[in-house]
């Protein structure tokens, strides 16, 4: 099964990281990350582009082109898919192509072309930016001895071929000169290069650069006279001749099978041909893009739709034309312009030409066919182009947004449910359970409903059979009417690598494991005391000896008494409530049968800088086990790489054994969905949604490309279908596997309503009728604003600041960004320190901007007063990250949340607490150790760092939001220094359980995300004081647990509510003379309700300056703090070496330590608290009480 490998995808900001991504295409993604957000920064589309759109954007420019793949090690590169690889390094010849050729020994291999040694701009099938990759076999020679492959490109349209994948077609003439070629007859003139991108073995080219008069060709292979053919196809055969007229195209079409040449010549090419610029919006509506009026008066213009149901609709002599039956449908020009309901729902088009279909056009029909779009003047012709569709089906077709899709139960009997509006025709094909799956299925007609579902009701004895669709349908993009043999978008099992759709009922006692059955989901009551751990299914187990070793990376090890299972248990007996599972719907990019799965050899032998580790997982990742996942194929079944067993319900029963299992060790499950993309589109063979609908369900630019800024092709959530696959997809696992919460890739590419929309239906969700309380269920995501829909240019997006009182959760970069210093996207901040890495109080003396001499960390003023503001974000961020919280700044400045500065955008952004996740790391990017590893002075002792590595994990666990662990963290855990590990193999990733190692010094990490900056990483990786022992493990692990402890010694740190928030919770050290890297919190539970009836207060101080200190706090003088007991008892002998001084209100504190003091109910009180009905304004985190909440809940782990 070939896989298309996600690489890193780019946006402008951070997140945790699209994945990177992995091919978050970050390497996009994403993995995407969590991409890093920030500011807020111009989307790669302006709005007006959308409702105007110019052609295509103009190639970029660029300095050098490679052909990254799974062939660059053997190149000679250090790894594979290595866009930076001097060894993949193509040349510009003189006609403005590229060229390079290698030496390839024999086998099967995947890749693209990319520009400057990056993924930024990476081309794929087609010649289109971030398409699929291009899969070609090196033939093995009799001596199997490697053979020279000669790869080109082509600048110019983007395309790319290789002499492996077939000839190199020119076509050599007496016109070359005129079109770029040195001159005439010139065979190795790639300005005559002929292409055939989609593979059906006709060799394109076309050109409107040829001047008036007759002229000769021929076709030549291999760019030298040596293989030639003429007239006929035959070899060395006669000219061909044509002729043309100044500013026709002619179009070149050679048949490699029969070696005939076809030649047109037509007029001049219209504005809009082979685009798609037209939007059908209503049944009797369509949006006209005002830039193709030329400047034209639109009463002054005439436009008519035209239709074929087969395709072939083009422009001769000035006219549109087409096979029989090609016919024409009058548009009007309405001057009132779109309604107001298209405008909101189509906000791009706003612009936009309104055109009035004629009455009593049958758009159903039309629909099924070739459709494109003609603007006439007086004159004749001027534009003619496609048209996009997803309005207009919406229009049609809404009322399937009520029906059953997939495979529904009734009695035992199975109905099979398609929407395929669009379709002539949809035959269900079956194999009965056991059937060979080569042999010819049994062919089932579906009858078509007015909502455009097309459907069959089998019988009992249909149960376990194994389902395609066969779909003939018009596709655009390839100009014709295909058949499609395509899975079910919404099949809830499969077979091995996904190649059929299985008929599996959910309810069958088969699959309803007792462990699964039997165990009640955990409660947790409020969405604020969410602590979440960030969980790779194969990462968990895949190096656990203690596991059977044919449930190493599964499900099924999650039901196991192991090494990995009693840490989970640890972590939740100390206050852990969630683990996070990366994704584990169907996965394109991962081989599901793990006897296929490629290994490396033994790699413990090499050096701890050493570069063989990551060039043997080069080698094979794009075949072994592992990769993160966020390449969605099929969005409700569970991915088969997991399960013992892939085949049908197997896997899902698999799946709620895992489900069961961490249900009974008291942690609930939430599920990483990636509905903002799928691994692939168009008639790629793992694009599905796009073969059963086509140009319906992905986010199209102006011209009517997809649009790729996710990393891969991008899902249109906005359309109604697409949204209720999402919904109906979240609902499925929610209901049907019990899962207890949802986190969202690339959140922002989602409407709010797509998020409502989600929220109501689980909300609809009862114990009574459904099994679980979907109003419990928690969602969180991405909230990233970039892209395409940035700024709100398609629809309100659920980013940061815009899901105000929903209850949905976004990622903070604010908190992350201000703990480490820099940024994750900004590879030039690699050394820039932050609160919890040393920033002023303990300089690394390593440039803050790389290369940038000026830039040494040394404890400058500046870094004092950057300090400061990373100070206040941290501070912000444990109060909630409210936008309406006031504190005083490291300026003396008194400050609203949404008035403190991050990358000029608001700090705080949340109205309420459990709308924010706090983080300091997740899978995108560096791990926690690996950044301090990085960023703390390479002198820092290893007890020092492992101190440093809890305050940090304390900012999160500490705060009064959700808290976000990533898996390992709590044990010091390194991928070795490898920044985006989405496709670095199980060496890179898997976690040592029995903390006996903690992954550094495993090697430099891939080139493909980390070469650049190697040169950095050898020394570090290089230093043993850098790796910590079994001890330094240990110390670790016992501190995490007891900040878990802590967290949930008392309900204070998670008050839940932003009234409580604004009244008890105070920084009495804010201002300008706080202490730098030191952040006192006071939770006082004297104002307000009283939230713990055992506490009437809450000190806790964050030091994470190199040295003790002493801070008096005059307003807490008189009260009886002491260490909470979780401290007093804890694992950490120096944090005990606190002191509070009650007379003077002074608290003493160890270096990088963080302290947590209670005031019991009946101990001695401070002087008077600020009236909170009169608030001093030298405090103004003490604002008046706007009331006391109705009632206060106790919950499960709110308990001392």
């Amino acid at each position: 099964m070939t896989h298309a490998r996600r690489r890193p995808c780019v946006a402008p900001r951070t997140p945790l990281e699209p994945r990177g991504s992995r091919r978050r295409v970050l390497a996009l993604l994403a993995a995407g990350a969590l991409l890093v957000s920030g500011a807020a920064t111009a989307g790669a589309d302006d709005p007006a582009d959308l409702a105007d759109p110019a052609a295509a954007d103009p190639a970029p420019a660029f300095t050098s082109v490679s052909v990254p793949g799974s062939h660059n090690t053997a190149m000679g590169c250090a790894g594979d898919w290595a866009p930076d690889c001097d060894e993949a390094q193509l040349a510009e010849r003189p006609d403005g192509a590229w060229q390079g050729t290698f030496a390839l020994p024999p086998g099967d291999y995947a890749y693209k072309v990319a520009l400057d040694g990056t993924w930024d701009v990476a081309y794929g099938a087609g010649g289109v930016v971030g398409g699929a990759d291009v899969a070609y076999t090196v033939p093995g020679a009799p001596s199997g001895a490697p053979v020279d492959v000669t790869f080109y490109w082509d600048p110019v349209s983007g395309d790319f071929q290789n002499t492996a994948q077939g000839p190199i077609v020119t076509l050599p003439g007496s016109y070359q000169a005129a079109v770029g070629c040195p001159g005439d007859w010139a065979p190795d003139c790639l300005a005559t290069w002929a292409k055939d991108p989609d593979g059906d073995g006709v060799y394109e080219w076309s050109t409107t650069q040829i001047p008036a008069g007759s002229y000769q060709v021929k076709v030549a292979h291999g760019l030298s006279w040596d293989v030639n053919y003429g007239q006929g196809g035959a070899v060395g055969g006669d000219d061909y001749a044509f002729a043309t007229s100044d500013g026709e195209q002619v179009s070149f079409a050679y048949d490699v099978a029969t070696h005939l040449l076809e030649i047109t010549v037509e007029n001049p090419p219209l504005t809009g041909v082979g685009q798609q610029r037209a939007h059908w919006v209503r049944a009797d509506l369509l949006a006209w893009p005002r830039d193709l009026l030329g400047g034209a008066d639109p009463a002054d213009l005439t436009w008519a739709l035209h239709h074929a149901a087969e395709g072939g609709i083009g422009v001769t002599d000035g006219a549109v034309t087409g096979p029989a039956g090609t016919g024409e449908v009058p548009l009007t020009y309405d001057a009132a312009g779109l309604p107001a309901d298209v405008r909101a729902d189509f906000p791009a088009l706003a612009g936009a030409v309104a055109l009035r279909v004629e009455p009593g056009a049958d758009a159903a029909a039309l629909l099924t066919g070739e459709v494109q779009v003609s603007q006439a003047d007086a004159d004749g012709l001027t534009a003619l182009t496609g048209v996009q569709v997803p309005g207009v089906l919406d229009d049609l077709y809404g009322a399937a947004a009520d029906a059953d899709l997939g495979v529904t139960w009734t009695g035992g009997a199975p109905t099979f449910r398609l929407w395929a509006p669009t379709a002539r025709e949809v035959t269900l094909l079956t194999w009965a359970p056991g059937a060979d799956l080569a042999a010819a299925p049994v062919r089932v007609t579906t009858a078509r409903a007015a909502d455009g579902t097309w459907s069959v009701t089998g019988d009992p004895s249909w149960s376990g059979v194994r389902y395609r669709y066969e779909v003939e349908v018009y596709v655009p993009s390839t100009g014709r009417v295909e058949t499609n043999v395509v899975t079910d978008p919404y099949a809830v099992a499969l077979t091995t690598n996904s190649t059929h759709a299985v008929a599996v009922d959910l309810a069958d006692p088969a699959y309803r494991p007792a462990l699964w059955a039997g165990t009640p989901q955990p409660a947790v009551e409020r969405a604020v005391d969410h602590t979440i751990y960030e969980l790779h299914v194969r990462d968990f187990s895949i190096a656990d000896a203690s596991v059977p070793e044919a449930e190493r990376g599964t499900y099924l090890a999650f039901a196991r008494d192991s090494d990995g299972t009693a840490r989970l248990r640890e972590l939740a007996d100390a206050g852990l409530t969630t683990v996070h599972l990366l994704p584990t719907f169907d996965i394109a990019s991962i081989e599901e049968d793990r006897t296929r799965q490629a290994t490396t050899p033994d790699l413990t032998g090499f050096g701890p800088a050493a570069e063989d580790q990551q060039a043997a997982v080069g080698q094979i990742r794009e075949r072994d086990g592992f990769n993160w996942g966020y390449d969605p194929w099929h969005f409700t079944a569970p991915e088969g790489s997991y399960a013992t067993d892939p085949e049908g319900g197997a896997r899902v029963a698999e799946f709620r054994t895992m489900v069961g299992a961490l249900h009974e060790m008291g942690l609930g499950v939430v599920l990483d969905q990636v509905f903002n993309h799928t691994a692939a589109s168009g008639q790629d063979a793992t694009s599905v949604l796009d073969r059963v609908v086509p140009g319906y369900y992905h986010r199209l630019d102006g011209t009517g490309q997809v649009q790729t800024s996710t990393c891969c092709q991008n899902v249109a959530t906005e359309h109604a279908m697409a949204e209720k696959l999402m919904v109906d997809s979240v609902v499925t696992w929610a209901r049907e596997y019990r899962v207890d919460g949802f986190r969202f890739d690339l959140m922002g590419h989602h409407s709010k309503q797509n998020m409502l929309a989600v929220r109501a239906a689980l909300d609809a969700l009862t114990v009574e009728a459904d099994g679980v309380d979907g109003s419990a269920v928690y969602l969180y995501g991405e909230g990233w604003d970039f892209g395409e829909v940035a700024g709100n240019a398609l629809f309100e997006q659920a980013t940061q600041g815009q899901l105000g009182g929903t209850g949905i959760g976004t990622f903070s970069d604010r908190l992350r960004d201000a703990v480490h210093g820099g940024s994750p996207v900004e590879g030039s901040s690699m050394f820039t320190q932050g609160f919890g890495t040393g920033l002023a109080t303990d300089p690394n003396g390593q440039p803050a901007q790389l290369g940038d001499a000026s830039t040494v960390n040394t404890g400058s003023a500046a870094e004092y007063a950057d300090l400061g503001l990373a100070t206040d974000v941290v501070r912000l961020g444990l109060a909630g990250n409210l936008r309406d919280y006031v504190l005083t700044t490291h300026t003396g400045d008194v400050l609203r949340g949404d008035q403190v500065d991050y990358r000029g955008a608001p700090a705080g952004y949340a109205d309420s607490p459990e709308e924010v996740v706090s983080y300091v790391d997740a899978h995108d990017n560096e791990t926690l150790f690996d950044l301090l590893t990085i960023k703390l002075p390479q002198s820092t002792s290893m007890a020092d760092r492992v101190r440093m590595n809890t305050l940090s994990q304390a900012t999160a666990a500490l705060s009064q939001t959700v808290s976000f662990w990533h898996a390992g963290t709590d044990q010091l855990r390194s991928k070795s220094l490898d920044r985006d590990s989405y496709d670095s193999g199980d060496w890179f990733n898997a976690i040592d359980w029995t903390g006996q190692d903690n992954g550094f010094g495993r090697g430099l990490p891939g080139a493909w995300a980390n070469a650049e900056k190697w040169d950095q990483m050898r020394p570090l990786l290089e230093d043993a004081a850098l790796k910590p022992d079994a001890a330094d493990i240990a110390t670790a692990r016992a501190a995490a647990d007891d900040l878990l402890r802590l967290r949930f010694s008392t309900p204070l740190f998670r008050l839940g509510d932003a009234d409580l928030i604004r009244q008890k919770l105070t920084f009495p050290d804010a201002g300008a003379d706080a202490t730098p890297g030191v952040i006192v919190m006071h939770v006082d539970d004297t104002v307000g309700p009283d939230v713990d009836a055992d506490l009437d207060g809450l000190l806790v101080v964050f030091n994470a300056s190199p040295a003790a200190v002493t801070q008096e706090l005059p307003g807490l003088a008189g009260a009886a703090y002491a260490l909470s007991p979780v401290q007093a008892a804890g694992a950490d002998d120096v944090v005990r070496t606190t002191t509070w001084d009650a007379a003077t209100g002074t608290v003493t504190v160890p270096a990088r330590t963080v302290a947590v003091l209670v005031q019991p109910s009946d101990a001695p009180v401070a002087p008077g608290p600020v009236d909170p009905a009169d608030p001093d304004p030298a405090d103004p985190g003490a604002p008046a009480d706007p009331g006391a909440p109705s009632g206060r809940t106790r919950q499960r782990r709110s308990q001392k």
